[in-house]
């Protein structure tokens, strides 16, 4: 099949198994898997022109609802820090989409700033899976299965489903910091400290054509010592928002760039939000019953190489 915006020939159903499997796994971490399919179009494809980016923004609307409404109705959704993250990476998105136009058209300057960018996120993941938690004590999100025993177990003695208990609870809401319960126990973000760190990620997530989330939720998990299993609703909602707002932009400046494919590949970014709809379905579904280790280490490993794979490129 011949997809006309990207310039190139392959068979539908490959965009469509591709972004199933990356999806799938992606999202347990509140990621899309937009940063994995980026390099999948440019380097399997072949689909390097800077409407890349705006094709792997239509996936993330076409991929993601499915995996937030999940998150939604497990009750695993912190919306306070939904609104954080999209409050700062909105507007750091839509001045991303610009650099990438009008800095960054080169295809291999391109893969140079995303594998720095993926090389640094990697580090930080890797230092603090390595590093020992504080006091010896375990940390919330790594012991899920048995806060999630104990749940089940409360709505059991009342005669309830699980999902009739809500999983997560704002406790106190100021300017400056918001606490919210976890499976009862407690977690704070500072406010204006992730506004700051969304908008600079979503800066570069809008160059990188992945709306800020998939940089954004390594960061509140490595940094803000946030459980995964209560970023990744939230890190996905932020993602679909300013990925919406990305594609417009993209439309929008498309006409003063006659020369430059800018707006998206409709019909390439609707397979592979097909493919990965079904794929942040289930993988929103089964991340209850994973590690928190075990998806920051699957995170981890795949960033260092992606990265390593880019930044080594550009050189040799």
């Amino acid at each position: 099949m011949y997809f006309p915006t990207a310039g190139i020939e392959a068979n539908p159903l490959l965009p469509v198994c591709v972004a199933f499997v990356v999806s799938f796994f992606a999202s347990m971490g509140g990621i899309s898997g937009a940063f994995l399919l980026l390099p999948f179009q440019m380097s399997v494809l072949g689909y390097t022109a800077p409407s890349v980016s705006a094709t792997n923004q239509f996936y993330n609307i076409v991929a993601i609802p499915s995996g937030v409404a999940r998150y939604i109705r497990e009750g695993r959704m912190v919306w306070p820090l939904v609104w954080v993250v999209v409050a700062g990476t909105l507007p750091g998105v839509l001045v991303g989409a610009f650099l990438r136009v009008r800095w960054l058209p080169d295809a291999r300057d391109f893969k140079l700033f995303v594998g720095l960018v993926l090389l640094y996120i990697g580090f930080r993941m890797v230092r603090d899976l390595l590093r020992p938690a504080r006091n010896g004590k375990a940390r919330a999100d790594e012991r899920f299965a048995e806060l999630a025993a104990r749940h089940r177990a409360q709505a059991e003695a009342l005669g309830v489903a699980p999902e009739s208990l809500p999983t997560t609870r704002v406790v106190r809401r100021t300017w400056r910091t918001v606490e919210y319960e976890f499976y009862g126990e407690p977690h704070t973000f500072p406010v204006q400290g992730t506004f700051i760190l969304s908008l600079v990620v979503g800066m570069i997530g809008g160059t990188y054509g992945i709306g800020g989330g998939a940089i954004i939720a390594p960061f509140l998990i490595s940094v803000f010592g946030l459980p995964v299993h209560t970023v990744a609703g939230a890190a996905l909602m932020g993602t679909f928002v300013t990925s919406i707002a990305g594609v417009l932009f993209y439309m929008g400046i498309a006409p003063f760039y006659p020369a430059l494919s800018v707006s998206p590949d409709w019909m390439l970014g609707l397979m592979l939000g097909l493919g990965g709809m079904c794929g942040m379905y289930l993988g929103a579904r089964c991340q209850k019953h994973v590690p928190a280790r075990l998806i920051k280490w699957m995170l981890a490993v795949v960033l260092a190489t992606t990265a390593t794979r880019y930044v080594a490129g550009y050189f040799f």
